[in-house]
């Protein structure tokens, strides 16, 4: 028969006869593997990775390469280029790793998004191929969003290097580059194929990075765990000291709860005005962006963190006592709790900032008490600055 427009009444113009709708959900799955010394050839799990949905097929496996890491680990290049011939009839290395700045300058630079670009349009990847993608928070952040803005979305399998990516935004689906001075301004919500987290990447890494790392596993411990805050506090010799089997204990922790609150809280792409993974982050964000490469991620965290908590005493929404227990716990990891950009009156632009995010409605975290977070859609700034007082006078006393 054929088809012909159906009569609409004029009673029906402009009403439910005038619209289609649509809905649909896409399920996301992938696997994060904790292992040791990935790329020895012996060593299956990321070859099962790539192979884990077609493993009849040979896949095509780009390395985008951070170079802290390669620096620290020169070695490493040939390691992957071994462990590709090893795995030939899975794996096809397109190319050596390429290697790209790491720390902030590779999010500040939209030169390197480009580069990496032109190099899977070179490599001619496609949707079934693969990004390896090695490296710290930042080089996961801007070659994750090189890839996914590359065909609508590569194939990214993340091999976190840092104690803060292996907690945090290495087994997130966030990614993005800064611009315009604003951090994470471009990016997308893009889940990861596989997540390799490899103890052995941290054992080259500097001491000073180690501990920044620590931060967002007290931020997590904060806003969703009371007995593993309790347990960091326990720990704290043995993980200021890096003991390989407490950092191992508390990444695992943190992937953990990361993993859960994406896939229990209902929101996992933020489409809502809650963001309690950033407990902290309106000032760290700030802070990261005044002091420049002066300041680690990980330590405006911390900084973040104290101001928020102490923010959250002077409201009277949580016990002095717990944030003196908060305050005690960075300062035994050996986290900063002060940097004078914290009295700089541009931090307060944060708040702006932050705003941007999620629609003009600021919606901050703050703590009732340890492992309980409550969302608050205004801030004091007199009480912002009091806070900051208090910062600089316990940094003054200690």
């Amino acid at each position: 028969m054929a088809w012909r427009e159906p009569d609409v009444a004029a009673a029906d113009v402009g009403g439910a006869a005038n619209e289609l709708r649509q809905r649909f959900v896409v399920p996301f799955e992938y696997p994060v593997t904790f292992t040791e010394d990935a790329f020895a050839p012996a060593n299956p799990v990321l070859r099962d990775a790539l192979a884990r949905c077609e493993p009849a097929r040979r896949h095509r496996m780009l390395v985008v390469l951070d170079r802290g890491v390669r620096d620290a680990w020169p070695e490493l290049p040939a390691d992957v280029r071994r462990y590709a011939e090893a795995h030939a009839a899975t794996i096809e290395l397109v190319g050596d790793p390429f290697v790209v700045p790491g720390g902030e300058q590779v999010k500040n630079d939209p030169a390197v998004a480009s580069e990496l670009h032109r190099l899977f349009y070179d490599h001619r990847l496609d949707r079934h191929a693969f990004v390896v993608i090695i490296g710290g928070g930042a080089v996961q952040d801007a070659a994750g969003w090189a890839a996914a803005t590359a065909h609508r979305g590569l194939r990214t399998v993340r091999l976190p290097s840092t104690v803060l990516s292996q907690c945090d935004s290495g087994v997130g689906v966030k990614n993005g580059v800064n611009a315009f001075g604003v951090k994470n301004f471009l990016g997308t919500f893009a889940p990861p194929f596989a997540v390799v987290v490899d103890a052995r990447f941290l054992e080259r890494l500097p001491r000073r990075d180690g501990i920044a790392g620590l931060a967002e596993a007290v931020k997590v411990a904060l806003i969703r765990d009371a007995s593993f805050f309790a347990w960091l506090e326990a720990n704290a010799t043995a993980l200021a000291a890096r003991e390989p089997s407490a950092l191992a204990a508390v990444i695992r922790r943190c992937a953990a709860l990361h993993l859960d609150h994406i896939a229990t809280s209902g929101d996992p792409f933020e489409m809502g005005s809650a963001r309690p993974l950033d407990f902290g982050h309106w000032a760290a964000h700030k802070l990261e962006a005044l002091a420049g490469p002066a300041l680690r991620h990980g330590e405006a965290v911390a900084i973040g963190v104290l101001l928020d908590t102490r923010y959250s005493v002077e409201s009277g929404l949580l016990p002095a006592t717990d944030g003196a227990r908060i305050a005690r716990l960075l300062r035994r990891l050996g986290l900063p709790r002060w940097h004078e950009a914290v009295a700089s009156p541009e931090l307060l632009a944060g708040l702006d900032e932050f705003r941007e995010h999620l629609g003009g409605q600021l919606s901050i975290t703050l703590l009732r008490a340890i492992g309980h977070a409550v969302e608050v859609h205004e801030m004091d700034r007199a009480r912002i600055a009091s806070a900051c007082a208090w910062l600089a006078e316990s940094a003054a006393a200690a």
